[in-house]
């Protein structure tokens, strides 16, 4: 019942976090083009302090709108403020990150292999530790006299990206150490929002209510804040992929993952200049066909190694197998079928390529290879792969993959390859599946 729980408030929170995500990218991405879009205005609007206007139509209606430099003549009565779909969407996001990482930290969080945690307490501590040190850095350059030069400002902090991608996967499983990348990416966000964009509001506003002149400070607060809020706009799409990365193991499950993400965040973050220069008027279409290669050089640099089956040597006693179930609960094995899906395995297997180093050879498909492999398989896999999984955490087996019997084998075996040729399964290794079952595996739901 625990985990039947869990499921339904990871479901709600994840739910909720793509929603307020949705309006506060929405809002970045329309506020930058707003203001990349706004043109000199006539001069009678000029005189009364509007810097920028612009001309929409929208909804069958004209929209007229005009941006001041500081302040209007007087304050309006109603004044729109844009906060909480940052603050709702980072809530949201830390408690996703508590429910799916730390609630299952051996599972997802900790790989043995990398870092011996010793336990879940130690490596939740070191998961918020880079987190929130991370951005506590961030803040220091930011408020410095680097954060005043945009070239310099910006070189910094790529060049931290870069080591913290690198030591996010010395430090967590593949998955998460992608996820912490995005953790990252939105708490710089929401700390612009609240540390920065929001006091240059406040103090603007206060200075047009008490009817006093805005200051240099207020001025400099204005720009910083227009500046963080055009850096929230250049990582949105990086954001985003690390959002979605956890389905896709061929991404962080490859030998150079963090270097993939590196690749990636440059992509993403090109193509929304190209689209930042566009609203400004200019042009330019390199910003585009450059990524486009990059992408292309990227999805043949991690191409996996070919696996080859060769034609299975499958006797009449193997045949005979693929439908005999080698567990002895009858019962279990009978509902092995459209099983429902596990929300708290929300992420598991998704069939596409994964880069292993070296091609695996795959043998001849025997009898007794089929009683080696579902050993294999009922020791390492079974525990969660099972009608009524064993393994705490799992109300139902992931994805309603069932792994009993050759037959599932043969029946999901473009995921079973995938998700064990990458390491992705099993999760965080719980099960201990060395690299030679870990080969022999491969190899024989590849010569099915």
């Amino acid at each position: 019942m625990g985990a039947y729980l869990l499921d339904w408030v990871a479901l709600f929170f994840r739910w909720f976090h793509v929603i307020a995500g949705v309006a506060w990218i929405g809002a970045s991405f329309y506020f930058v083009w707003l203001d990349m879009s706004l043109r000199k205005p006539p001069q009678w609007k000029a005189d009364k302090g509007i810097s920028g206007d612009l001309w929409a139509v929208h909804g069958g209606g004209f929209y007229e709108i005009a941006k001041y430099k500081l302040e209007p003549e007087e304050m309006p009565k109603t004044l729109h403020w844009f906060k909480w779909e940052a603050y709702t969407t980072w809530l949201t996001g830390m408690a996703m990150l508590s429910i799916v990482y730390y609630a299952n930290a051996t599972a997802y969080l900790i790989d043995p292999s990398k870092v011996a945690f010793g336990s879940s307490v130690g490596a939740i501590s070191t998961s918020l530790l880079f987190l929130f040190g991370s951005y506590f850095l961030y803040e220091v350059i930011v408020r410095s006299r680097l954060g005043k030069n945009s070239l310099i400002f910006s070189s910094i902090i790529f060049i931290l990206l870069i080591i913290a991608c690198w030591g996010s996967y010395q430090l967590f499983s593949d998955r998460a150490s992608f996820i912490h990348i995005g953790a990252i990416l939105g708490t710089v966000m929401a700390g612009n929002v609240f540390f920065g964009i929001m006091p240059a509001q406040r103090a603007l506003v206060d200075c047009v209510r008490r009817g006093v002149k805005p200051g240099k400070e207020v001025a400099d607060l204005a720009l910083q804040a227009k500046n963080r809020s055009l850096m929230n706009n250049y990582f949105t799409l990086p954001l985003i992929f690390t959002m979605i990365s956890n389905h896709y193991p061929m991404m962080y499950s490859h030998a150079h993952g963090w270097l993939v993400l590196v690749f990636v965040g440059i992509i993403t973050a090109t193509v929304r200049h190209y689209f930042n220069q566009k609203h400004l008027g200019h042009n330019k279409p390199k910003f585009l066909w450059i990524p486009a290669l990059a992408t292309i050089l990227l999805i043949i640099w991690m191409r996996p190694a070919p696996v080859e089956p060769l034609p299975a040597a499958v006797s009449t006693e193997t045949a005979a197998s693929d439908n005999t179930p080698l567990s002895t609960d009858d019962a279990t094995v009978s509902t092995a079928v459209n099983q429902p899906n596990d929300a708290t395995e929300n992420a598991a297997v998704e069939a596409g390529a994964a880069t292993n180093e070296t091609a695996t050879e795959v043998v001849p498909v025997t009898a007794s290879a089929d009683d080696a492999i579902m050993n294999i398989v009922h020791t390492r896999c079974t525990t969660c792969h099972a009608a009524k999984p064993t393994q705490q955490g799992f109300a139902a087996p992931p994805l309603g993959i069932i792994l009993q019997t050759p037959a599932d084998i043969k029946a999901h075996q473009a995921k079973i390859v995938t998700a064990v040729q990458t390491g992705y399964m099993p999760l965080g290794n719980l099960t201990q599946l060395t690299d030679e079952e870990r080969q022999q595996l491969v190899a024989y739901a590849s010569g099915l």
